[in-house]
């Protein structure tokens, strides 16, 4: 590996890429466990992949706004590193495939020379930060939002409040209430609003989606910006806190919500945010500016051509700043090869600013374009083959990876959207133009494709015939965004074998083609026909009793299909070994003192409370304790262990928690880590009691 110590100038960043370097060698030396290995590689977003032997990549995009310098960079990247192809996802990332473990070191540090990070981009983490891709340039925004979201992001990256917590956390901010970027499904979602002059957001908490989806509470109406951070730091401690650790499929925000009820976790957050550094975080929010395009011209292009006209009907976007527009880019299921990105990226440098977004939908907004030079902008994209009319439309399919390369995968969503996309362009070219309905595919439950979502939802599954197994899409209708925080979440009509999926959705169009009101839109008229209509006129594409050889083969490939799941991985696994436990805590312990020595007192009395969680849990792993969150360890370590209190003249719970009571100044925090060491040393050696 060549070197590149070098060449970073931000020595926390080296710092991070020189410590995964080395937990790289560490693992491969056997000094780390596999388990221990994929928590620290999945927080520095390296992902295992369903191909044994290379990674996925997630590079972390936050609000998915990125420069024609990053897009550069990226394609060089997944040359040198990956397939030569960039996947953008439904959280605005992007993803390279078939790395090599030894080389994502090396990778990362290429990238950060663009200020480019894979830091939380997997894991249990505070996921990337989204946003609407209109922010800035919606005329229905009370401000912009970008200003906003950007402090989070930077905020929360490599916080020690949100580095191991029990599962992932995810953030979303919508420029209006169109509710763009899907707030109601997230665990913190802000949607900007203007009350007596100051600024502000109203503020969702605990929602979700994946098999059991859940829509979030309105918690304010309005909460003034300089106390966003402070509240969402409460939010994420608490589910630091309490947040389940051992179930993983019950271990997300919506569920603790639904555990404890909304008003006793809101109390937990009110008694966190007594404890925290600052009670406002106030944040800097200048005007956006609009620079000269480099695209220069004599005369007006025009373009007689009934394909421009399609596509200036369903790809442009009029923003608030008059004669400029923000041009949508279709990428097919979200994959786009490095020559493509770099062209891409020349084009951007003539014909739009430095302000361009990855969308939810798997595709590219291209924004600040002058009018006058949409038509030579329509030329540029046509060349590069990335004319198509119809974003964010039905032909604009959202898919995650499937079977392509993801351990979950049931079937093969990409290579289903491929299909259907064809089917659509082809025979439903008018639906395209006139309506605004979405089809997404997920290939599995977990709802990365956030079919759950769609007014038109398809989800891999199987069906058993004649013993053997089958290729099958689950058929979902209805859902969508309402609007102002609100969404519906898809019904679940039928399960039909995968290759039958594009004769239901002709029958789908076909039907609401002919049979809607002239007003009606998808949603009224699937109110208006109901779930149980479509489940009658569908149910015959179901029958599994005369399959052919050919449904037993998914989309996109040639050979049989076989169902085979590996582990997930997007959350990380549970650790209960007691040494590497133990190990956790004095690692954390370490990174506290670290923290005191540098004045950054609120996280080094973090990193001592993690200290101590950690090491209770190693020593009450050896008994029957309920130990499934932070809560649950402190509160069980008292009653099992009673000997400390005796010792030491102090609960257990009452000296951990002190957090609660004393802000982070730096006299409480010396005194708050200088104490943990000796509580480290004590649950230290019952553990090597009992073990003897």
């Amino acid at each position: 590996m060549k070197s590149f110590r070098t060449e970073i100038e931000d020595p926390i960043v080296e710092k991070d890429i020189l410590d995964l370097e080395q937990k790289i060698h560490a693992f491969h030396n056997q000094k780390i466990d596999e388990e221990k290995f994929r928590s620290l590689r999945l927080a520095r977003g390296v992902y295992g992949q369903r191909q044994q032997g290379v990674q996925m990549i997630r590079i972390k995009i936050p609000l998915g706004k990125f420069t024609a310098q990053q897009l550069l960079r990226m394609a060089e990247v997944s040359d040198e590193f990956a397939s030569g192809n960039l996947h953008i996802t439904t959280r605005q990332d992007i993803q390279l495939h078939y790395v090599p473990l030894d080389r994502t070191p090396e990778l990362w540090a290429t990238l950060e020379k663009d200020k480019v990070t894979l830091r939380e981009a997997c894991g249990n983490t505070v996921r990337n930060v989204t946003a609407s891709i209109y922010a800035g340039v919606d005329p229905n925004e009370a401000f912009d939002l970008t200003p906003y979201a950007q402090a989070f992001f930077e905020y929360f990256l490599r916080n020690p409040v949100c580095q191991d917590m029990g599962r992932k956390f995810k953030v979303a901010f919508s420029s209006s209430s169109d509710d763009q970027a899907l707030t109601f499904i997230h665990d913190l979602g802000f949607i900007p609003r203007i009350k007596n002059g100051k600024r502000g957001f109203r503020v969702l908490l605990g929602g979700g989606i994946g098999s059991q989806p859940i829509g979030a509470h309105e918690v304010f109406d309005f909460l003034e910006v300089e106390r966003v951070i402070p509240f969402s730091e409460a939010v994420i401690r608490v589910f630091d806190r309490h947040g389940e650790r051992n179930r993983r499929n019950k271990a997300r925000l919506k569920f603790l919500i639904k555990e404890i009820g909304l008003e006793a976790f809101l109390k937990l957050v009110n008694t966190e945010e007594k404890g925290l550094a600052q009670a406002t975080v106030p944040i800097e929010a200048e005007e956006r500016a609009l620079k000269e395009a480099l695209y220069q011209s004599e005369k007006t292009l025009t373009i007689n051509d009934t394909s421009f006209e399609d596509w200036k009907k369903t790809n442009l976007y009029a923003q608030k700043q008059k004669g400029f527009f923000a041009v949508g880019v279709p990428i097919t299921v979200g994959d786009i090869d490095s020559k493509k990105a770099r062209q891409l990226a020349k084009v951007i440098l003539q014909f739009t600013k430095d302000d361009n977004r990855f969308s939810y939908g798997q595709s590219v907004l291209l924004r600040d374009v002058k009018e006058e030079h949409l038509p030579a902008l329509y030329l540029a994209l046509k060349e590069l083959q990335l004319d198509r009319a119809g974003f964010q439309r039905l032909n604009d399919i959202v898919a995650c990876p499937g079977t392509d390369t993801c351990n979950l995968g049931i079937a093969s969503s990409m290579g289903l959207a491929k299909v259907l996309q064809e089917v659509v362009e082809k025979e439903y070219p008018d639906l395209i133009q006139k309506h605004q309905i979405d089809i997404k595919i997920s290939g599995c439950m977990n709802a990365c494709g956030q079919h759950t979502l769609a007014h038109i939802g398809f989800q891999g599954m199987t069906v058993k015939s004649n013993g053997k197994v089958a290729p099958a899409t689950q058929i979902l209708l209805g859902g969508g965004v309402l609007g102002n925080g609100t969404g519906r979440f898809a019904d679940k009509v039928l399960k039909v074998p995968s290759k039958r999926t594009p004769a239901v959705l002709r029958w789908i169009l076909d039907d609401f083609e002919k049979q809607r009101h002239s007003e009606e839109d998808f949603f009224a008229y699937y109110d208006r026909k109901t779930k149980d209509y479509y489940y009658q006129n569908l149910k015959y594409y179901s029958e599994v009793s005369d399959l052919t050889a050919d449904d037993f083969v998914d989309w996109g490939v040639k050979e049989k299909y076989e169902k085979a799941i590996g582990i997930g991985e997007c959350a990380g696994v549970t650790i209960d070994l007691v040494q590497t436990l133990l190990f956790d805590a004095k690692e954390a312990f370490e990174w506290a003192q670290e923290a005191l020595l540098e004045d950054r007192f609120s996280d080094a009395v973090y990193h001592a409370y993690n200290a101590r969680v950690r090491a209770a849990k190693a020593l009450l792993t050896q008994g029957n304790a309920k130990i499934n969150s932070h809560a649950s360890i402190i509160d069980a370590f008292d009653p099992e262990y009673p000997e400390y209190e005796k010792e030491k003249g102090l609960s257990f719970k009452e000296e951990v928690l002190k957090i609660h009571h004393n802000k982070p100044t730096a006299s409480f925090a010396k005194i708050y880590v200088e104490h943990t060491q000796p509580l480290l040393l004590w649950i230290e050696n019952h553990c090597h009691a009992k073990i003897e």
